[in-house]
C-alpha cells in the first residue's frame, strides 16, 4: 500500500499537497513524523530493535514506537496507529501526553527525511511478552531503566539511533518526572 504524507514548508505549515513516501524522501519535502516514549511506573522505558532490513538505523535500538504522520492524520492518531501496527498495542488518546516538537533532518543514500517531529509519553505497564511485534518493522523488544538510557543519550547515543532531538525530550522529561514527584 502507497502511503501519502502531507507536504509542509519549512516553518511547518502544510501546503495544500500531498505526496508518496518515495517522492517526499527522494526530493527531501517536509513531512510528519510521532515518536511514542512508553514509560511504565519503575521509570523504564520500552525500546524496540528496528528490524535488519530498515533503511535507516538497522538492527539499532529505537524508541517505543513512532513513524510517519499519514495525509490527513493528526499526530495522536498516527501514534496510536503506529503503535498497534508495530507492537500491536492498544493505545487511546487518553493514554498520551504531548511533551513537545522539534524539526528534524536524516539523510542516508537517497532518503532525505525532513520531519516535524511530535513526541508522547504513555505511561502503563505493559506484559512485553504479550506484544505481537510488526517484524518488517521490529525485531524485538526490551524495558531498560532510565539510567541505563540517560547514560547511552549522554555517550552519543552509544546503542540507541541517534535522533537527537528525539532523546533529548524523553532526557527533559525524565528530569521533570523527579522533580515533580
Amino acid at each position: 500500500m502507497q502511503e501519502f504524507f502531507d507536504v509542509l514548508n519549512e516553518t511547518g505549515v502544510y501546503i495544500g499537497k500531498t505526496e508518496t513516501r518515495e517522492k517526499c524522501h527522494s526530493d527531501g519535502l517536509w513531512h510528519k513524523a510521532v515518536v511514542v516514549f512508553v514509560i511504565n511506573s519503575n521509570k523504564q522505558i520500552l525500546l524496540q530493535k528496528r528490524s535488519a532490513t530498515k533503511k535507516l538505523w538497522p538492527n539499532m535500538w529505537d524508541v517505543s514506537a513512532g513513524g510517519h504522520v499519514l495525509s490527513g492524520e493528526f499526530g495522536f492518531q498516527s501514534a496510536i496507529r503506529e503503535a498497534k501496527e508495530e507492537l500491536n498495542l492498544n493505545l487511546d488518546k487518553q493514554d498520551l501526553t504531548f511533551i513537545g516538537a522539534t524539526t528534524s533532518v536524516n539523510t542516508k543514500g537517497d532518503i532525505i527525511n525532513k520531519h516535524f517531529n511530535e513526541y508522547y509519553i504513555a505511561k502503563m505497564d505493559i506484559d512485553i511478552n504479550a506484544l505481537k511485534l510488526q517484524t518488517e518493522e521490529v525485531s524485538e523488544v526490551k524495558w531498560i531503566d532510565k539510567e541505563e538510557i540517560l547514560e547511552r543519550i549522554k555517550n552519543n547515543y552509544d546503542g540507541i539511533t541517534d535522533k537527537q532531538g528525539c532523546w533529548e525530550y524523553l532526557a527533559e522529561f525524565y528530569k521533570w518526572l523527579d522533580t515533580n514527584k
